[in-house]
C-alpha cells in the first residue's frame, strides 16, 4: 500500500486530492468559513431590510431544490414561516402564475442562469413582492432580477456535480433561519459548522475503503427524515450523477406507505440518521430492514445505529439536528466520488451533464 501525505484543513486531517470533485469536497470547511466571514453582517442587514411577509415561495432546480427543501424545515421550525416550493412551469410553460400576496419570493441557483427560476422572481417583482436571490454568481440574470442578493462565495466549481455550492446554500438557509428566529444560540451554533464539516471529512476517510463493496450496485434506496429529508434526495442525486446507480430517496414515513414491499435480501439501503427527533423513527425502520435482510449503509453518530450497519459512516458528535444536513451529506459525496472511481468513471464529467442547466 502506498503512503499518503495528508492535507490539513481547519486543523483536521483530510485526504489529498486528485480530481476536481475531490478538491471541491475537501474545500468545504474553508468555503463555509469564508462565507460566514464575508456575509454574516450583510445577511443580518438584509433580514432587517426585507419588508414584512407572511410566507416564502422558493424557486430552485436540482441540488438547489434540495437546499430549498431544507429551508422548508429550517425556516418553518425556527422562524414559523410557511415555506412553499414554486412550480416554475406555471410561470413559463403554462403562463398561469399564482397570486403571491404576502409572499417573500426566493430564487436559489448556483449559476443564476436558469430562465424558469428567473421567471418566478420576475413575476414576484411584477406583483410587488420582495425578492431574494441566493447564488454563486452575483452578476447573473437571477441576481440582476432580485431586490436582494446573497452570494455564497463558493468560487468556480470545476466538477459538474455540485458539492461546495450545495453546502454553502444550506449554510445560507441556516443563517437566515437563525437570524429570523432572533436566537443568539442558533446563530452561535451556525458559526460552529465549518469546524464540524472539517471533522466530518476527517472521520469519513473510511468511505473510500468501503466503496469497492458497492461496485456492482445498480439500484439502492436512500432514507432520511425531517431536516435530513433533503439530504436523502441530494445523496440519491449524487449517486445518479456520478455512478449511474438508480438511487431512490424516501422519508422513513413515506417508505412504509408502499415502497417497503420492494425490500429483498441484499437490497442496499442508505440510512441517514443523525441524533435528534427524527432518529427514533429512522432507527425503527432500520431495525425492520435489517430483519428483512437489507444491506444497510448507515450515516450516523449513534452506537445504536452502528450496531445495525453493514457499513457505518460516522458523523461528528454534538451537531444540532437542525444543522446536521450540512455534515450528513459529506459521506454521501465521498461515497459517490469513490464509487465512481472504483467503476472506472470520470467523476468530474458525468455523461450527459453540463455545469449550467437552463430549464424553461
Amino acid at each position: 500500500m502506498c503512503s499518503i501525505d495528508y492535507l490539513f484543513v481547519g486543523g483536521a486531517r483530510v485526504m489529498p486530492t486528485n480530481t476536481f470533485l475531490e478538491e471541491e469536497i475537501y474545500s468545504q470547511p474553508k468555503v463555509l468559513s469564508s462565507l460566514l466571514e464575508w456575509e454574516l453582517e450583510r445577511v443580518e442587514g438584509i433580514t432587517g431590510e426585507i419588508p414584512e411577509f407572511n410566507y416564502v415561495v422558493i424557486a430552485a432546480r436540482g441540488s438547489s431544490d434540495h437546499a430549498a427543501t431544507y429551508a422548508q424545515y429550517v425556516w418553518s421550525s425556527l422562524a414559523g414561516f410557511p415555506v412553499a416550493l414554486a412550480t416554475p412551469s406555471l410561470y413559463t410553460l403554462y403562463q398561469t402564475p399564482p397570486r403571491l400576496d404576502g409572499a417573500l419570493v426566493v430564487g436559489v441557483s448556483q449559476s443564476g442562469q436558469s430562465p424558469d427560476i428567473v421567471a418566478v422572481l420576475e413575476e414576484g417583482r411584477r406583483q410587488g413582492r420582495p425578492t431574494l436571490a441566493i447564488t454563486n454568481a452575483p452578476d447573473s440574470p437571477l441576481a440582476n432580477t432580485a431586490d436582494w442578493v446573497i452570494p455564497i462565495h463558493a468560487g468556480p466549481e470545476r466538477s459538474v456535480a455540485a458539492t461546495k455550492t450545495y453546502t454553502a446554500q444550506l449554510l445560507v438557509m441556516a443563517l437566515l433561519g437563525a437570524l429570523w428566529s432572533g436566537s443568539r444560540t442558533h446563530l452561535e451554533e451556525v458559526k460552529q459548522i465549518p469546524a464540524a464539516v472539517a471533522r466530518a471529512l476527517e472521520i469519513s476517510d473510511e468511505v473510500s475503503r468501503r466503496a469497492e463493496r458497492y461496485r456492482f450496485m445498480e439500484q439502492c434506496v436512500v432514507i432520511g427524515r425531517g431536516f435530513n429529508y433533503a439530504t436523502a434526495f441530494e445523496l440519491a442525486l449524487k449517486l445518479k450523477e456520478l455512478t449511474y446507480v438508480m438511487a431512490t430517496a424516501y422519508s422513513s414515513a413515506d417508505f412504509r406507505h408502499g415502497p417497503i414491499a420492494t425490500v429483498h435480501q441484499g437490497l442496499p439501503v442508505i440510512m441517514i440518521m443523525p441524533s435528534g427527533r427524527a432518529f427514533g423513527d429512522v432507527l425503527e425502520l432500520a431495525r425492520d430492514l435489517h430483519s428483512y435482510g437489507a444491506e444497510l449503509l448507515v450515516i450516523s453518530d449513534s452506537k445504536d445505529a452502528k450496531g445495525l450497519a453493514n457499513v457505518y459512516c460516522p458523523l461528528p458528535e454534538g451537531v444540532p439536528e437542525w444543522l446536521s444536513p450540512i455534515v450528513s451529506i459529506l459521506p454521501g459525496q465521498l461515497l459517490s466520488l469513490h464509487l465512481a472511481q472504483v467503476k472506472g468513471l470520470d467523476p468530474d464529467s458525468p455523461r450527459g451533464l453540463t455545469k449550467v442547466t437552463r430549464t424553461r
